[in-house]
């Protein structure tokens, strides 16, 4: 069984960026990816809104360069993911891909959290090309565009308030006949002229040229079936944190994000440590991941001193 000073699970800003602090550190991180490699910020284009680059970035490229300033530096970095995990002891024990058996004096999780889709194949299709989970990263593109938000609860009221200063039009597509959210959230969303809520409408389909997207087509609870002309759709149904396999020993919220302790990354067991998207139901963004994954290194790199003084 080999074992590890400090083992990292994630391959996001969040992950990689603790293996940049702990190596530094002299921790000898080893990082496992996961199933996606460079993190849910892969699934968009140019990113905008990270610090350094004011003509923005690829998404991929900039995880390439934070998996390779991390290997500079000396981290492990590996492919696989952790499928079994016992963290009533220290060394924690975790399996990789059902295998791999490792003990580990600290862990830092950094699994992220997954947006939820529809599940339609024209929403996968176009994801990136006008379809996202996320207004704040990818709204920018969107400027004196319409666009429509599907969601009925404060964050879509919050995404579509976002884009409303943004687009020219939002549409919300709501598949009740009231929302979810906070009253006032509603009254915001009611408030903006250039917001439409459709009442009682589901996606039936994501139109559009092979290319991006052009529209949707809804199907409203009366049987109605008609199109919208849009050309970004944004999901805000919430996210699914990648916590289940921590779920025994960890304290969890009711939506399954990773509870750490104030203002620090410390979880309810000594030695584990939380960052990014898996801790963070609120902010979400790859700069915040950033440095939830330095914060984890840090705190990791204390409990070490301590433990062994």
């Amino acid at each position: 069984m080999e074992k590890i000073k400090c083992l990292i699970l994630g391959g996001g800003p969040a992950g990689f960026t603790a293996a940049i602090y702990a190596s530094r550190a002299n921790l000898s991180p080893v990082l496992y990816e996961g199933i996606q490699p460079g993190g849910q910020l892969t699934t968009t284009t140019i990113v905008e809104n990270f610090p350094g680059f004011p003509g923005g970035v690829d998404a991929n490229n900039l995880m390439d360069s934070m998996r390779e300033q991390a290997r500079s530096f000396g981290a492990d970095i590996r492919q696989g993911t952790a499928t079994q995990a016992d963290l009533g002891n220290r060394p924690f024990k975790v399996v990789i891909d059902g295998e791999t058996e490792l003990e580990a004096e600290t862990l830092i999780i950094a699994t992220g959290a997954q947006a939820r889709y529809l599940g339609l194949p024209s929403e996968e299709k176009y994801k990136g090309s006008g379809v996202s989970a996320c207004a704040t990263c990818d709204g920018f593109f969107f400027r004196k565009k319409t666009v429509a938000v599907v969601g009925g609860g404060d964050t879509a009221c919050e995404e579509a308030l976002y884009l409303a200063g943004l687009a020219k039009k939002v549409y919300m597509i709501v598949r009740r006949d009231v929302f979810r959210a906070s009253r006032i959230m509603q009254e915001k969303v009611l408030a903006k002229d250039n917001i439409e809520v459709l009442w009682n409408c589901n996606t039936q389909e994501v139109l559009g040229d092979g290319w991006s997207v052009t529209g949707a087509r809804l199907l409203r609870k009366d049987g109605t079936v008609f199109d919208i002309e849009i050309d970004g759709f944004f999901l805000a149904i919430g996210h699914a944190p990648a916590s289940a396999l921590f779920a025994p020993w960890l304290m969890l919220d009711e939506a399954g994000y990773i509870i750490t302790e104030g203002k620090t990354s410390c979880t309810s067991v000594p030695g584990v440590f939380a960052a990014g998207d898996v801790q963070d139901p609120r902010y979400r963004q790859a700069v915040t991941a950033a440095a939830s994954g330095c914060m984890a290194a840090r705190d990791a790199e204390k409990f070490l001193i301590e433990q062994n003084s």
